[in-house]
């Protein structure tokens, strides 16, 4: 399966791409089939229900708001985030919504939107299900969805079988198509080229040397004002838990601290970096997935290290960057999971710093070999870590967890760069590990929201 650098940085809303990108997706796709088949007109009556992961933390996450503006047609790479509290507001209090944003139906948020908590259907944790029926109740078309991470949205396989959803297979003949790490290095050493390169060839299957360059800046530019956005704001985050904004005071206090008094200064930027971002996705903000909104800030907090602290950085560096962490990250979805309630959290910010670390030695010339280094150690040392949100929110442990998972992906490059690439765990060892590990772990562990600090913390 072919797998772009843009399918991993999609740019989105917060707070979560499983829970809130992926629904509002999956109702967007809904209404087009209904479309599609000349059904919408005749539709009376939409039902969904959300099942596992979605069910249980969904309130927290949003996907209720999600599903609401999916269904009214938004996609979240360019839904008005301002408008949202209002729009949603609307809709339960006149009981109405606009399908497609064409065809008003009544929709009663409290019947015709379950959250089942204990409930799960049997191919992934994160399963929807979407009816419409007619005038006279009568059925005109049932979907089931999975939201498998990082916004991607899957269909089950249509002849029943259990054999799990998966991404619909893309035919696009890549020039260097690989699935692991083994197979991408192989690659770099036949043709002399960088992973980097590697991961551009692939991608002018889809895409002109122009689009990818200025796609990838794009996303770069988005990252950059979100962690603006995420400076300059104060006050507390929604949700219930009242947890303060941290990264404009941050800021402040950092823009008038001398530098020179403190060899780990540059460390606490890095920090701000992350919580900024982190800060805007718990708020339903503008985010780049990368590769979820869960981890969203851990790249860009790299990035930002790389562009201010690095003497030699360039927007031909960013591209590289970004280029090198996505060809992990097409690794890592292909063998692994970036999908906090498939595997826990080491799915995603043990994914986003192996990501991260990658794309750091790239752009400070290291070898392929160091670079698949750097990748293994940023998600060796995350195996076992659990999806636990206090609230259900993605608040606590989330925003601080991308502030050190970033700090650790600075410390897994440098390590890498200074050895010669040499070591014994490979990343397809680690990926493979992960996956076993999650498979392991329990189902309270994997954003239920039912164990760990999500249940500690309210306990005391």
């Amino acid at each position: 399966m072919a797998i772009s650098v843009f399918d991993l940085f999609s740019i989105g809303i917060g707070p979560s791409s499983s829970h809130t990108v992926g629904p509002m997706r999956a109702a967007r796709m809904f209404t087009d089939t209904l479309a599609e088949q000349g059904l919408l007109e005749r539709t009376a009556h939409v039902h969904v229900e959300l099942f596992g992961s979605l069910g249980a933390t969904g309130h927290g996450h949003g996907s209720d708001k999600a599903v609401l503006l999916g269904l009214e047609g938004e996609r979240p790479e360019d839904v008005d985030t301002d408008s949202v509290p209002v729009r949603v507001a609307a809709i339960k209090e006149h009981k109405r919504l606009r399908l497609a944003g064409a065809h008003e139906i009544n929709f009663d948020v409290d019947t015709d939107l379950v959250m089942h908590r204990r409930k799960t259907l049997p191919l992934h944790p994160n399963g929807m299900t979407y009816l419409a029926r007619d005038t006279r109740g009568r059925l005109l078309g049932e979907h089931t969805y999975y939201s498998v991470g990082g916004g991607f949205v899957v269909r089950p396989p249509e002849d029943g079988s259990d054999e799990g959803p998966t991404i619909t297979e893309d035919t696009t003949a890549l020039e260097y198509p690989f699935r692991t790490g083994m197979e991408l290095l192989a690659h770099c050493a036949e043709t002399g080229l960088s992973i980097a390169a590697i991961m551009r060839r692939n991608e002018l299957a889809w895409r002109t040397e122009e689009e990818i360059n200025s796609g990838l800046l794009n996303i770069w530019r988005v990252m950059r004002a979100c962690v603006a956005r995420g400076c300059e704001t104060d006050g507390v985050l929604p949700g219930g838990l009242k947890v303060p904004r941290r990264a404009n005071a941050l800021y402040e206090k950092l823009s008038t601290e001398d530098s020179s008094r403190d060899p780990l200064y540059v460390m606490d930027w890095v920090t701000l970096f992350a919580l900024a971002v982190n800060e805007e996705n718990a708020s339903g903000g503008r985010v780049v997935t990368a590769p979820t909104n869960g981890a969203a800030g851990i790249i860009p907090a790299v990035l930002h290290y790389y562009e201010r602290f690095v003497h030699d950085a360039s927007d031909d560096g960013v591209v590289d960057f970004l280029l090198t962490a996505g060809a992990i990250g097409v690794i890592l979805k292909e063998t692994g999971s970036i999908s906090g309630a498939e595997v826990g959290c080491q799915g995603e910010v043990g994914s986003a710093c192996a990501m991260a670390a990658a794309g750091l030695v790239a752009v400070r010339g290291g070898s392929p070999a160091q670079i698949e280094n750097a990748a293994e150690i940023g998600l060796e040392h995350h195996l076992g870590l659990t999806c636990d949100p206090v609230g259900g929110l993605v608040q606590i442990p989330c925003i601080e967890r991308n502030a050190v998972g970033s700090t650790k992906a600075i410390h897994a490059a440098r390590t890498a760069l200074r050895g010669d690439g040499t070591h014994i765990v490979s990343l397809d060892k680690a990926i493979k590990t992960m996956r076993e590990t999650g498979a392991d772990m329990h189902t309270k562990y994997k954003e239920t929201a039912r164990g760990g600090l999500a249940l500690n913390v309210i306990e005391c």
